[in-house]
């Protein structure tokens, strides 16, 4: 008993003395970060001098923007700043600032426990207090050492200044996004005014804007976002007691108005408003801006020029013809995924007609036929070829509905039936799907992607690029004459897969990343998939490429798809009442994409398709661009083997001397198998049929 007395005791004495000496090595190791750490009362004290960064073409010669490392600031007294700005920041960062002592434990706790529950770090804990010390002395930096040195200087601001000049330091030091640091400055960048003359609704905003600058930057892609924050914070304001419901509501529904965003002297403006979104997302906004990156991008600047020259004069252009006021265009290298020219607009700095918006990576627009490839190919894949044959006639694919009779009535407006017109309103009766892909006929279209699949359609789609269609169960057989939306840059990096062969890069807008010693920090390595198998993409190529079977399509405008010496496949899309036209070509070595329409979806005028508004501006740029490169064909696809089979063999006439549709022959989903005993087992097998027996009544073979 004694023996066990005298080893616990023991034990509780060697616990006791580790204790101690790690108190003691604590507490050496507090006062050592508290050495190193500056007096807070030289905060306004001069800061180091920062460095540019400096974003250029991909020759590292020609600068396209310079992201100065110098703050805007003006340091105003707290009196001159509004009660309304100083509200709002409390209510949104810190609605217990004048009632905590440097930290709010609540807030950490409630802080800690939301983030556990949601997995991810999605509130804050810190105090206007550590705020400032941390923008103020320490950095973004992330370590435990810093949070130590955070709460120090924290404690030490709460013993030197009073709450009112916390916050005026506060207010002073922040950043704001657009090189705006303090409320000044955002007052002056963001609505032109002096801090002292903002209203609650703009106070409110601008308090919106520290938690991410870039990301609710008044001019960027999320505007919406940021008017749900300012409302939020005007709410948090309201509840606070801050305002009456009066001011409350007043303040959402007053419309603010912006200053026009000053970006100095700028190249490529959309291109580069990526790439700095990128460099910011990445590295952060005050790294990127005081540490002297020289960013080298994939952007050939000669032909950027010479695609902002084509895109304005070819939508000015549409404009006088067709009520068609913008266009974009996207060229990227398909060996290495390099975007070389980006236009996001005509005039990125026309704020009448929203000149700043990207449409070519932001905008969401119907393709029209242009998506007409995915489901081909899809076939492709399946065994089909080139040389099969499917019917081009009045078709009604809403089957074994009394509503929607299998002999089309096109008078018949229900909308629960489907049977799509062609453009030129005529049927060709048995066609090749090389003849239809290659003259863009839309009842072979939807009856291939029929055929395809759409869910297999869509993931062919996916795999080359294609990064939208999220949910294929929102998507019917219309689908293939454009009824999905996409993005200009996606369709790009998809038929740039078709000219590489299946072969799908990820898309880059930088080179490398150089910090202010000529150290490489970041070069982009190339990342490729082999999406799809060559020699299906071989079979496509060869027919978008097939100049003789498109020659009906173009007619007086078939000029504007070739190239002496330059072998060039392409596709065009027009979506319904003329909203969206679309031009999309390739050569081994270049794929080149157009959009033209209006950037609110308004139609252009009757007849305004992709031939006369998109096709112009592209061939005018491929025209100026080709000569640059030493011509390339595409390779041959293998010789296939014969199917042996109607329809699938070229050959529509049965050895009986019987006439059918393809699916008498073909089961969808094995297409090379044995013909199906039961084919009107098939959904759409009457609805195909019908017409096709009417078709071969009128249209009698000769023994």
């Amino acid at each position: 008993m004694v023996q066990n007395k005298r080893r616990w005791l023991k034990i509780f004495g060697i616990l006791l003395l580790i204790f101690f000496l790690a108190t003691l090595f604590l507490l050496a190791k507090l006062s050592q970060i508290a050495r190193e750490l500056p007096d807070p009362k030289q905060f306004i004290s001069s800061h180091q001098i920062a460095q540019s960064s400096k974003i250029y073409d991909r020759t590292g010669q020609v600068l396209l923007y310079e992201i100065y490392g110098q703050e805007k600031r003006t340091i105003i007294p707290f009196d001159q700043i509004p009660d309304y700005a100083k509200k709002s920041t409390i209510a949104i960062e810190d609605q217990n600032f004048y009632g905590h002592s440097a930290f709010d434990w609540r807030a950490i706790t409630r802080a800690f426990l939301v983030n556990i529950m949601k997995g991810r770090v999605v509130q804050g804990g810190s105090t206007i207090t550590q705020q400032l010390a941390k923008n103020a002395f320490l950095g973004p930096a992330r370590t435990f050492e810093r949070k130590i040195k955070e709460l120090i200087l924290s404690s030490w601001i709460e013993k030197r200044y009073s709450k009112d000049e916390i916050l005026e330091l506060y207010l002073n030091q922040i950043p704001y996004g657009s090189n705006a640091y303090g409320i000044e400055a955002a007052s002056q960048v963001y609505f032109n005014k002096s801090a002292k003359d903002l209203s609650l609704a703009e106070a409110a905003l601008l308090a919106s804007l520290p938690k991410a600058p870039t990301y609710y930057s008044p001019w960027g892609a999320h505007v919406q976002e940021l008017e749900q924050r300012k409302n939020y914070v005007l709410e948090q304001m309201f509840n606070l007691g801050f305002i009456d419901k009066e001011e409350l509501e007043r303040a959402k529904n007053f419309t603010l108005k912006f200053a026009e965003q000053n970006l100095g002297t700028i190249k490529a403006p959309h291109f580069v408003m990526m790439v700095r979104d990128y460099l910011i997302d990445k590295y952060g906004e005050d790294f990127l801006k005081n540490n002297g990156l020289k960013i080298t991008t994939a952007l050939d600047w000669n032909m950027q020029q010479i695609a902002e020259n084509v895109v304005k004069e070819g939508a000015e252009r549409n404009e006088k013809l067709y009520q068609g006021k913008n266009a974009a265009l996207v060229a990227q290298n398909p060996k290495t995924g390099e975007i070389l020219a980006l236009i996001g607009s005509k005039d990125y700095f026309d704020s009448k007609n929203e000149g700043n918006f990207n449409v070519a990576a932001q905008g969401l627009r119907q393709p029209g036929s242009a998506f007409k490839p995915f489901a081909y190919l899809t076939v492709f894949k399946k065994g089909y070829s080139p040389e099969t044959i499917v019917f081009d006639l009045a078709t009604e694919f809403v089957p074994n509905n009394p509503d929607c009779p299998e002999i089309v009535n096109f008078l018949n407006d229900s909308k629960d039936c489907y049977h799509p017109e062609n453009f030129d309103q005529k049927f060709k009766g048995p066609i090749t799907l090389r003849n239809a892909l290659a003259q863009s006929i839309n009842i072979p279209a939807v009856k291939i992607l029929y055929l395809a699949g759409l869910e297999n359609t869509i993931s062919t789609a996916k795999d080359l690029g294609i990064t939208t269609l999220i949910d294929p169960s929102r998507y019917g057989l219309s689908l293939v004459l454009g009824g999905g939306e996409v993005k200009l840059i996606d369709m790009v990096n998809a038929y740039a897969a078709f000219a590489a062969e299946g072969v799908k890069h990820n898309q880059k807008i930088i080179l490398k990343i150089e910090d202010s010693s000529g150290n490489v920090i970041e070069s982009t390595a190339d990342q490729a998939t082999q999406a799809v198998e060559p020699h299906y993409v071989q079979l496509l190529n060869d027919v978008l490429s097939d100049e003789n079977a498109r020659r009906p399509l173009y007619q007086n405008s078939f000029n504007l798809t070739v190239f002496d010496d330059y072998q060039v496949a392409l596709k065009t899309g027009t979506t319904n009442d003329y909203r969206d036209a679309w031009t999309i070509g390739y050569t081994p070595f270049l794929a080149v994409g157009v959009w033209a329409g209006n950037n609110h979806q308004e139609p252009m005028q009757k007849n305004a398709g992709s031939i006369l508004a998109a096709l112009p501006i592209w061939n005018t740029f491929m025209n100026k661009i080709l000569k640059n490169y030493a011509p390339e064909t595409f390779n041959k696809p293998p010789t296939q083997d014969i199917i042996e089979k109607p329809m699938l063999s070229g050959n529509y006439v049965n050895l009986d001397g019987g006439i059918h549709n393809i699916l008498y022959y073909a089961d969808k989903n094995d297409p090379l198998g044995q013909s199906p005993q039961n084919p009107e087992n098939d959904a759409q097998f009457k609805n195909w049929e019908a017409p096709v027996q009417i078709w071969t009544r009128q249209n009698p073979i000769s023994p």
